[in-house]
């Protein structure tokens, strides 16, 4: 069965005698799941009224486990971002009712962002939702091919790791 992908590499190989036609393909799809994840993640967030910058600030503060709070710096870490940037993020939600900010209390020149539990709430539903749909394009495979899939994608993200 061919995809779009198919025609797009036949056009190509024929403007570039020398292109990989598996790399150009291997690449290509990766880039339209990618984007095709992006999308639908983005539209179940937004019937939530939420942005994708609002999901992964909260998604970085739940995933530390309970109490669901960091300092600033360690988000931005996570998030890969400036602790400038970081701050008009923390802000919005702030506002929001999502993440409260307080003083460390053994360290009151600390501070800590922590999710609220209306931001704990959110973030459940909102997971939940993306959980459902990334389930939906995975299970389109046999579970043969998910785990063979996921073993070959390991390797490349480790070619990604070592060349960072």
């Amino acid at each position: 069965m061919k995809d779009f992908v198919d025609t797009h590499v036949e056009l190509w190989a024929s403007q570039l005698p020398d292109l990989d036609r598996d790399v150009e393909g291997i690449t290509v799809r990766l880039q339209v799941v990618t984007r095709y994840l992006e999308r639908r993640r983005e539209a179940v967030l937004a019937a939530y009224g939420l942005q994708l910058w609002e999901f992964k600030t909260l998604h970085m503060l739940r995933r530390g486990g309970s109490p669901y709070r960091a300092t600033p710096g360690e988000l931005a870490k996570q998030l890969g971002m400036s602790p400038a940037a970081l701050t008009n993020r923390l802000d919005a939600l702030e506002r929001r009712g999502y993440i409260e900010r307080s003083h460390d209390r053994d360290d009151r020149r600390k501070v800590v962002a922590t999710l609220t539990r209306a931001g704990n709430d959110l973030w459940s539903r909102g997971i939940g939702e993306i959980l459902k749909l990334e389930e939906h394009l995975i299970h389109q495979l046999p579970p043969a091919d998910r785990t063979r899939l996921d073993e070959l994608l390991r390797q490349l993200v480790l070619v990604t790791e070592k060349d960072s």
